[in-house]
């Protein structure tokens, strides 16, 4: 005979569920003697400055056990993961230290769950075992009356209506006891996620965590991949048209005799040539300089000021290098500010200044040219303090009309 699948899936499910309700009844009420021992022996003895701090010593070194008995019961028994709470021990123990770790900790749900809550869930536990035990003794009726002596079976024959309702109402507790454990076991695992796992503001303080942390990765890649970019084009493309004009210049050198109209082409081609690769070169810089990846923010600005047109004061104090990252963003925080003052501003000066204060990386940039300048009218600016804030810095720009401009980053370097 062939069991249906729907009944072969509730006979399982309901066997799960009462195993493993069944294997939480003596963890929770473990902590069970511990407080009717205290409240024996205080009402007893009157001595209650013994009893409570050996009853609390107890709870409190009974309870990380019994919360990983619990964790192993529901992550084996039914494939719920409870996470753990994740508390930082301090190096050294101080009054101060043990406040702060058991704020972060916070045992006091654990202790609950197992000292007040354990036990009642503890006689749910066993009214869905009694059910069960209940429902098998009714539906076997009929089987373990013949078991009895023959006398007494003889007197249970003849009440056959007996054993028939005992039949029925264990096939009635057998068709509910799947709801009722299942009933009792989510509202078990409700429980345990809220009172032994993180709360809930522990959890989004995880999940905002590793979306900062992913945010750092996916800002790292971004940032090597542009410097893949920049090699790529430097060591192939740029170094292609470099000997293209070379060969260009070579032929117009070296044949005198060519004709004029070839000579104009020649020389056409080799023009677009240089200018191809200005603009490629323009185009590298602008993904990611190679003097910043080999020599730092610093050598990597003073370059950008000999190349800009306007008269630019540079000042930088740092000591030593800070992540690839936040000099990549610095860098073009920069850059951005100073075309923006050759371009727009009609600026006849720049000052730059770069500083390390803590772990701050301070970006300031001040022009006077004509002012106005607006970082929420989508232009440049807008990009860059998209770009500072991927890094959880502050962009600022103070620009009245008439100048004069400033454009203001604050990076957090701590590495």
């Amino acid at each position: 005979m062939t069991i249906p699948a729907g009944l072969r899936r509730t006979v399982l499910r309901a066997r799960r569920d009462t195993g493993f309700l069944a294997a939480g009844v003596l963890p929770h009420l473990a902590l069970v003697p511990v407080w009717a021992w205290a409240a024996a022996t205080t009402a007893r003895t009157g001595n209650w400055l013994f009893t409570v701090p050996v009853s609390a010593a107890l709870v409190l070194l009974g309870s990380p056990v019994l919360t990983a008995v619990q964790r192993a019961r529901y992550r084996l028994l039914v494939g719920v993961d409870v996470p753990r709470l994740t508390s930082t021990v301090p190096e050294r123990w101080t009054w101060a230290s043990a406040a702060r770790w058991l704020a972060a900790a916070r045992p006091w749900r654990r202790i609950g769950y197992h000292l007040v809550l354990g036990p009642l869930l503890a006689l749910l536990e066993f009214l869905v075992l009694a059910v069960a035990v209940a429902a098998l003794a009714g539906v076997a009726a009929f089987a373990w009356s013949w078991a009895l002596s023959a006398g007494i079976r003889q007197g249970w024959l003849g009440y056959l209506a007996v054993l028939l309702a005992a039949t029925a109402s264990g096939l009635l507790l057998l068709f509910a006891l799947p709801r009722a454990a299942r009933v009792v076991a989510r509202a078990e695992a409700r429980l345990v996620s809220g009172l032994l796992g993180p709360s809930r503001a522990q959890r989004l303080q995880e999940r905002v965590d590793q979306l900062a942390v992913s945010r750092s990765d996916l800002i790292e890649a971004v940032d090597a991949e542009r410097r893949r970019i920049e090699r790529d084009l430097h060591d192939g493309t740029q170094q292609r048209l470099v000997s293209l004009a070379v060969n260009l210049g070579l032929a117009m050198a070296t044949r005198p005799d060519l004709p004029g109209d070839a000579r104009e082409v020649i020389a056409k081609a080799h023009l677009e040539a240089k200018e191809a690769i200005a603009e490629l070169d323009d185009l590298v810089r602008g993904l990611h300089p190679a003097v910043l990846e080999d020599r730092g923010l610093d050598a990597a600005l003073s370059g950008l000021a000999a190349r800009t047109p306007l008269p630019v004061r540079l000042r930088v104090d740092l000591e030593g290098r800070v992540a690839p990252g936040v000099e990549s963003v610095a860098y073009f925080v920069i850059s951005e500010a100073l075309t923006n003052a050759t371009k727009h501003a009609d600026a006849v000066r720049a000052e730059v200044v770069v500083r390390r204060v803590g772990e701050v990386l301070r970006v300031r940039v001040t022009d006077d040219g004509l002012g106005g300048a607006d970082a929420a009218a989508g232009t440049g600016l807008t990009g860059l303090a998209k770009r500072v804030g991927s890094l959880d810095g502050t962009f600022r720009v103070s620009s009245p009309v008439g100048g004069p401009t400033t454009v203001t980053a604050e990076l957090p370097c701590a590495r």
